[in-house]
């Protein structure tokens, strides 16, 4: 896969989509949750600025692995207890809940699909009866899964 050039244009359209998503996260913690406003989008800003540090690393690291990879290192390395960004970003953090952000993103999913649905018909029943079945696999596995953590854990 060949890397990306980060121009000027690349940098501003990753930080515009990050602030965009930020702005929408913000706002559902705040109606959602209840959070505060200020300390939800300081949370979102936070998570952003180790994504765009994710994504700039892994355009400079001559090997290909995911921006994902390195983002969870920066953030796992940035919330230890050692560093001494530590306390600040998991209180911030803590203000943004996952629920929040999965809605957004599953909501652009749905809009992206949406604009490809006329290649999503070619795919056809059988491809949409696969598509039913492995979603529903994933669903009922990671339900077992929790399941069996929480029981053994003593939670439940």
């Amino acid at each position: 896969m060949a890397k990306t050039k980060i121009t000027i244009k690349v940098l501003l359209e990753w930080i515009g989509i990050l602030l965009i998503f930020s702005l929408m996260a913000g706002v559902s913690n705040y109606i959602g949750y209840h959070y505060p406003l200020i300390e939800s989008l300081i949370g979102m800003l936070i998570l952003c600025l180790i994504s765009l540090a994710g994504l700039i690393i892994e355009q400079h690291v001559p090997y290909d692995i995911p921006s994902i990879l390195y983002i969870s290192i920066l953030g796992l390395v940035l919330a230890l207890p050692i560093s001494p960004l530590s306390s600040t970003i998991i209180y911030y953090t803590t203000k943004v809940e996952l629920v929040s952000l999965t809605t957004i993103l599953l909501a652009y999913a749905g809009i992206a699909m949406g604009k490809d649905l006329k290649d999503f018909k070619k795919v056809g029943l059988k491809g949409v009866i696969v598509t039913f079945f492995v979603i529903l696999g994933t669903y009922l596995a990671s339900a077992l899964i929790a399941q069996g953590v929480l029981t053994y854990s003593g939670m439940i």
